[in-house]
């Protein structure tokens, strides 16, 4: 007697079918659940709470088929636009898609103006997070239009020039529950609107006023917020030491401070500030002095849960090293990039008492060599990251100590550190939590190396072997068998890699970032190899990859649709082609397109009044600018393209 199975899913109950798709983290794998049947695919709906649409054209269906959204990111569709949202407001029940939306991301959305974001602060009832950075255009009336979220609770502006003092007051009075707000580069925004920022909106926990030409008067404003932790104000000209003694007595909460790039703050300033926050645990005054001073760092006693301490660009001493060890034994990351004065004898002494770091900083510290790498391989066990960019003096010997005693570390950088050799990465191989490696100008290094990492580090992310010549084929097969979750690579300059070698790489399904100027024995054989399988590429470099022709580019025209920044400078593609492939590349945003010498003006001009509507970034030859009409310039900058001319 026959008896016929019953699917597994007939007796599965949707409860449960939630519980299973819950557990999947990873897109591909939600991909690969959603695809196998109907069912799973309704449940997938029913469950998802983030959506980022990478195609406009896809929203309509998009916000029918998830109704239960929480997040909706359009921040990858530069033609979005007013019509848009009226077109989807009256297509789709908002009273649907909308009810629990309470994160929206519309970050460089130029398209939207005042009407646009006036009709979705009035669906989106319960909203409290937006994002409007980038948005050229974006300014006071449009400040009006989000001021009507009640009740937001973070918001970012970033470089949103149009904004003053006028749309922040708006802003101000109608979300007046605002925890989060980020003004970096608004620069129309002075003393007088944060002072009005600091007397309507005093939830707020996070500030950031970076580059704004705001004066000590700002900080005296701030200095009034009862519950702020965080205050950026990275680069600010003209705040002082005026401003930071305001600080001292006012914020009591304050836990994070970062005045990097602050040209009139000193140490003492900044000792100052802490003498009245003793539950500081981040300092970021990176480039914002000549010297460290001994009394700043005598200061830092204080601080008993200081984790972070950025002092970067500044001239130290063993001194301080050693008064840094003695007071600050939570110290979890520490950066001295371009610190003059950093010995080893100084490492060594900072990291016999910091033993907790998991990130250190010591680009182009030059002195440094391998005691110093030993004392932190042996003290810092549970290190993440250690960039050591143009340390030259460091050997194989170091990695052989990462190797041995690092094994979580996750981020290592060692460009420009020519000691690097294939010992070395056999040795550093046994990190196999590695995500990140960067190894450029590492010229003594060779396919055999690389063999070692990909054969050991199979959780690598991002790869940069810039300039390292003796990198060919036969590593990049190595990294395509063992690396299959690498995003970014660099290949920059590798010129002993080929057709073969892209071939390799086109089965590394992840690759999103891929930089590979100036390899002049790849042709269109081999960039359709790799364009064929790697549909996820949204960053692309082929400067100087002067043997691609128009065949090799229209292959990359109907497959790479995911692109959003590509350089072509110095390729040998021509007027038709190149109007294709900006025509298909709906989602470009960033394009360098300098020196192309098959590309006659009325090329050029046919390509910019195509493509004006979405493209943000433009790099073009400077005798363009004088060959252009002056009509598709025009329209190009009130579409907010910044172009730059070569």
């Amino acid at each position: 007697m026959s008896t016929r199975s019953t699917p597994i899913l007939s007796v599965l109950t949707e409860d449960l079918l939630i519980r299973i798709n819950e557990k999947l983290v990873q897109d591909s794998d939600r991909k690969t659940w959603r695809l196998i049947c109907k069912e799973l695919h309704r449940v997938d709906s029913l469950t998802r709470k983030t959506l980022r649409v990478l195609h406009v054209e896809f929203l309509l269906t998009l916000l029918k088929n998830y109704t239960n959204l929480h997040t909706l990111d359009l921040s990858v569709c530069p033609r979005i636009d007013d019509g848009t949202i009226s077109l989807v407001l009256h297509q789709v029940d908002h009273s649907i898609w909308a009810r629990n939306l309470k994160c929206l991301n519309l970050s460089r959305a130029n398209g939207l103006k005042f009407a646009g974001l006036e009709m979705l602060v009035g669906v989106c009832k319960v909203l409290e997070s937006v994002d409007v950075s980038y948005c050229f255009g974006f300014g006071d009336r449009e400040a009006a239009a989000i001021s009507g979220c009640g009740g937001l609770r973070e918001l970012r502006m970033d470089k949103c020039l149009g904004v003053s003092d006028v749309g922040l007051a708006k802003i101000v009075v109608g979300c007046g529950r605002l925890e989060r707000l980020s003004l970096k580069w608004c620069m129309e925004i002075s003393d007088l609107g944060v002072e009005l920022l600091c007397k309507k909106c005093l939830e707020l926990k996070f500030l950031d006023v970076s580059y704004l030409k705001v004066t000590s008067e700002s900080l005296r404003s701030i200095a009034s917020l009862p519950k702020l932790e965080d205050l950026a104000m990275v680069g600010c000209p003209f705040v002082n030491d005026v401003g930071l003694q305001f600080l001292e007595n006012g914020c009591p909460l304050l836990q994070k401070i970062d005045v990097a790039r602050c040209d009139c703050v000193s140490s003492y300033g900044l000792s100052s500030l802490i003498g009245g926050h003793s539950g500081l645990l981040h300092i970021d005054a990176g480039h914002c002095f000549s010297e460290v001073s001994p009394s700043f760092v005598k200061c830092t006693q204080k601080l008993k849960n200081l984790n972070t301490i950025i002092i970067d660009g500044g001239r130290v001493s063993d001194t301080i090293f050693q008064t840094i060890s003695s007071n600050c034994k939570s110290l979890i990351e520490i950066g001295l990039s371009k610190c003059e004065g950093v010995t080893n004898m100084g490492i060594i002494q900072l990291v016999s008492g910091c033993v907790n770091l998991k990130t250190i900083n010591l680009t182009c510290c030059r002195s440094i060599a391998d005691s110093a790498i030993f004392a932190i391989a042996n003290s810092c066990r549970n290190l993440l990251c250690l960039k050591l960019e143009s340390c030259n003096m460091i050997t194989e010997k170091s990695l052989e100590q990462l190797g041995l005693h690092c094994l979580l570390l996750e981020v290592l950088d060692l460009t420009d550190c020519c000691g690097i050799n294939d010992r070395g990465l056999e040795l550093l191989s046994r990190c196999s939590r590695l995500l990140c490696l960067k190894l450029g100008l590492c010229t003594n290094i060779s396919d055999k190396g690389l063999f070692y990492i990909a054969s050991n580090c199979s959780e690598l992310h991002e790869l940069d072997l810039y300039r390292c010549k003796n990198i060919g084929d036969g590593g990049l097969a190595a990294l395509s068998s063992g690396c299959k979750k690498l995003r970014k690579l660099n290949l920059s300059y590798c010129i002993e890699v080929t057709d073969k070698g892209m071939k390799s790489l086109g089965y590394l399904e992840e690759l999103s970032d891929f930089e590979l100027r100036g390899l002049d024995k790849i042709t269109s054989v081999g960039l359709t190899a790799l364009v064929t399988r790697c549909k996820r590429l949204t960053y692309l470099d082929l400067k100087h990859c002067e043997k691609i022709d128009d065949s090799g580019f229209q292959v990359l025209a109907y497959y790479s649709r995911n692109l959003r920044q590509l350089n072509l400078s110095y390729c040998a593609i021509t007027d038709m082609t190149l109007c294709m492939l900006m025509g298909n590349l709906t989602r470009l945003q960033d394009v360098d397109l300098v020196h192309l010498t098959n590309v006659t003006v009325e090329g050029f001009e046919l390509v910019l009044r195509a493509c004006c509507v979405r493209i943000k970034k433009i790099k073009l030859v400077a005798a363009l600018s004088f060959l252009l009409s002056s009509e598709v310039q025009g329209i190009l900058h009130a579409r907010g393209c910044k172009i730059r001319w070569d």
